[in-house]
C-alpha cells in the first residue's frame, strides 16, 4: 500500500499560507476593531478557498509540471503568461523581503534582547535558506511537516498561557479605519505559489488535492483567529507591526517558525518558475530566487524605503487581485482546453468571475486611499 502524501502536501501549504502576513493582522486589526478583522478574515477566507479550488482543478486538467506562469501561458497565451509573471513577482518576492526584515528582528531579539543586529541575523537567515532551496523538494516535504507540527503547537500552547490575560475592552472597541485590515488580510491568504509544489508532492494520490486545499485554508484561518484574538486582547491599539514582539522570547519563536516555512516554499516556488516555466535551469532558477530578495533587502534596509506591513498589503492587493482575476479566467479556459481528467470540478461561470473580480479590484482602490490618507 502507497504511503499517503496528504500529509506532506497539507503541511506545504499551510506552512505557505502562515508567513510573515499573520504577524501583522493583529495590528491592522487594532484599527478597525476586532469584530470588524473577523469579518474579514472570514470573508477573505472564503474567497480564498474558492479560487485556489479553481486553481487545483486547473493544474488537475493540465499535464506535465508548471507554475503559474506555465499555466497561464498554456490557458491565456503570451500576454497571460506576462501578466502571470507580474503578479507572481509582486506577490513573492516582496513576501521574502518581508521574511528577511521579520526573521532577522526576530533572531536579534531572541538572541541579544534587542532588534539592533537584525541586519546579520537577516543575512544568516539567507544564506541557511538559500541553501535549503537549493536542495529543493525533498528538503521542502521534509521540513515543512516538522514546521506546521511544532507552529500550531506554539500556537496552541500561547492561546493557552495567554487567554486569561485577555480584557473584554480591547475586543469591543471600534475604529474609524473599517478597511486597514483588507490588504494585509489578503497577503496572509495567498500562496498562490505553492498550489503546483502541492500538486507535485500529490503526484499519484491527486484524489487528495481537494481535501488538501480545504484544510489548508481553514487551519490558517483558525489559526489567524486565534493569535488575533490573544494579541489585541492584551495589547489593543498597542500593538507591534510584527505582534510576537509584544509577547517576549518565547512567542517570538512562533514568527521565527512562520517565516521560516513560508520562505522556503515560496523561494521554491520562484525557482521551478524559473526552472519549468522559463527553461532555465535548477541553478539558474536558483540564483534568481535567492540573489534577488537579498539585493531588494540591502536596498529597502539602507535607505529605509518602506515599513514590514505596508510592503505586505501592497503585496497581497497587487499579486492577490491580479493572480485572482487570473486564475478565475484560466479556469473557465481550462474546463474547455484541459488534456486531463480532473480529480473533482467546481462550478464556474461570468458572474462568479465578475463578483470575485470586483472585489479584488475594491481591494486595491481601499489600498489605495487607505495610503493616500
Amino acid at each position: 500500500m502507497a504511503k499517503s502524501k496528504f500529509f506532506p502536501a497539507l503541511a506545504t501549504l499551510v506552512g505557505t499560507v502562515i508567513g510573515a502576513g499573520f504577524l501583522g493582522i493583529p495590528y491592522v486589526v487594532s484599527k478597525s476593531g476586532f469584530f470588524m478583522g473577523v469579518i474579514w478574515l472570514i470573508l477573505i477566507a472564503a474567497i480564498f478557498l474558492l479560487v485556489k479550488l479553481y486553481l487545483g482543478e486547473i493544474s488537475l486538467r493540465t499535464k506535465g509540471n508548471h507554475q503559474l506562469t506555465g499555466y497561464a501561458a498554456r490557458y491565456l497565451g503570451k500576454n497571460g503568461k506576462i501578466l502571470m509573471f507580474l503578479a507572481v513577482i509582486f506577490g513573492v518576492y516582496p513576501a521574502l523581503l518581508a521574511y528577511l526584515i521579520g526573521e532577522g528582528k526576530s533572531l536579534s531579539y531572541i538572541f541579544l534582547g534587542t532588534t539592533n543586529y537584525s541586519f546579520v541575523f537577516s543575512i544568516i537567515f539567507w544564506m541557511a535558506l538559500s541553501a535549503l532551496t537549493f536542495r529543493g523538494l525533498k528538503a521542502l516535504k521534509k521540513y515543512e511537516k516538522i514546521s506546521m507540527i511544532i507552529v500550531l503547537s506554539l500556537v496552541f500552547i500561547i492561546f493557552i498561557m495567554f487567554f486569561p490575560k485577555i480584557k473584554i475592552t480591547n475586543l469591543t472597541y471600534t475604529n474609524n479605519d473599517l478597511f486597514a485590515p483588507f490588504g494585509l488580510i489578503m497577503f496572509s491568504f495567498l500562496a498562490f505559489s505553492a498550489m503546483p509544489e502541492v500538486e507535485r508532492i500529490l503526484k499519484g494520490q491527486e484524489n487528495l488535492m481537494k481535501k488538501v486545499i480545504i484544510l489548508g485554508t481553514l487551519i490558517p484561518l483558525a489559526v489567524y483567529f486565534l493569535f488575533t484574538l490573544v494579541m489585541v486582547g492584551i495589547s489593543g491599539q498597542e500593538v507591534n507591526e510584527i505582534a510576537t514582539l509584544n509577547m517576549g522570547k518565547f512567542v517570538s519563536l512562533l514568527g521565527i517558525m512562520t517565516m521560516f516555512t513560508a520562505f522556503f516554499a515560496s523561494s521554491l516556488a520562484i525557482r521551478d518558475m524559473f526552472r519549468f516555466d522559463f527553461n532555465l535551469g535548477r541553478f539558474k532558477g536558483w540564483l534568481l530566487s535567492s540573489l534577488i530578495p537579498l539585493a531588494l533587502f540591502i536596498i529597502v534596509y539602507f535607505f529605509n524605503l518602506v515599513g514590514f506591513v505596508q510592503l505586505l498589503s501592497i503585496s497581497g492587493i497587487v499579486s492577490g487581485g491580479m493572480t485572482g482575476i487570473l486564475v478565475l479566467i484560466m479556469n473557465l479556459k481550462a474546463k474547455k482546453l484541459g488534456n486531463r481528467k480532473p480529480e473533482y470540478s467546481i462550478k464556474i461561470n461570468k458572474l462568479i468571475i465578475l463578483a470575485i473580480s470586483l472585489v479584488f479590484i475594491l481591494g486595491v482602490i481601499l489600498e489605495l486611499l487607505l495610503y493616500i490618507k
